[in-house]
């Protein structure tokens, strides 16, 4: 028996699978449900109201935003430091943490669900996933195929992340340039805790062709699909 919840938030789709549902299942997820749609209260930047974006209007002091705000941008910057600016919380010069709220939000989720028993779950959002227990298996959507999967990756306790152009089309600024980054048509990346790896996907996608040794350095699992369809792994990939 799985439980399964579908909630439209934070200008995406969020959704739970569930393998080992308890009494304590569905009230957790009503709980999840209502903290994701504080964070995106809080984090939005399509919301004038928002604590981003009176933060980025200046009508806002940091000192004075909700803790959860603060601890996020303190995160964002240390992110920055470690990527070398190629990951950062004002892409083009605007206040906007979302590279990092998003993994952040979806691991939460699954922390949330393991704090009321389940050991064997699935949360995705904007198509990262965080797993707990398993085997899982997740599919690595082909960018140049709509609704084709390029690899598919499994294991227990898995975190996927991955960055691309296929539904938004080139997002991604090189901050270094100020120009979206065109060297990869997706990248994908493969370890435990969604809410870092989620930013450094981000980062590495905007850093363009050195990312994959930048990644592999750190002992990243990553995949690489290129604009002309070409493949390329980390030697972690397995």
């Amino acid at each position: 028996m799985t439980a399964d919840h579908v909630e439209h938030v934070m200008g995406t789709v969020f959704s739970f699978a569930v393998r080992d549902p308890g009494p304590e299942t569905g009230p957790a997820v009503r709980r999840i449900v209502e903290r994701l749609h504080r964070i995106d209260a809080l984090f939005s930047t399509y919301r004038p109201e928002s604590e981003i974006s009176r933060l980025d209007r200046g009508e806002l002091a940091l000192a004075e935003a909700d803790p959860e705000v603060r601890r996020v941008l303190e995160r964002c910057a240390e992110l920055t430091a470690e990527t070398g600016g190629y990951f950062t919380a004002r892409p083009g010069g605007r206040l906007d943490p979302s590279g990092y709220v998003k993994g952040w939000a979806v691991e939460e989720a699954s922390r949330a669900l393991r704090a009321s028993g389940s050991a064997h779950h699935c949360v995705s959002g904007g198509g990262d996933v965080q797993t707990a227990g398993g085997p899982w298996r997740i599919g690595i959507a082909d960018p140049h195929r709509e609704g084709a999967v390029a690899r598919v990756v499994t294991g227990h306790d898995l975190a996927v992340a991955t960055s691309g152009t296929a539904e938004r089309g080139p997002h991604i600024i090189d901050p270094h340039t100020g120009l979206p980054s065109a060297s990869f048509a997706s990248l994908t990346l493969v370890g435990r805790g969604l809410t870092r790896l989620d930013a450094l996907a981000t980062a590495a996608f905007a850093m363009g062709a050195p990312a994959l040794r930048w990644l592999a350095a750190k002992g990243v699992r990553a995949l690489a699909i290129h604009p002309d369809g070409r493949q390329e792994t980390t030697g972690s990939w397995g």
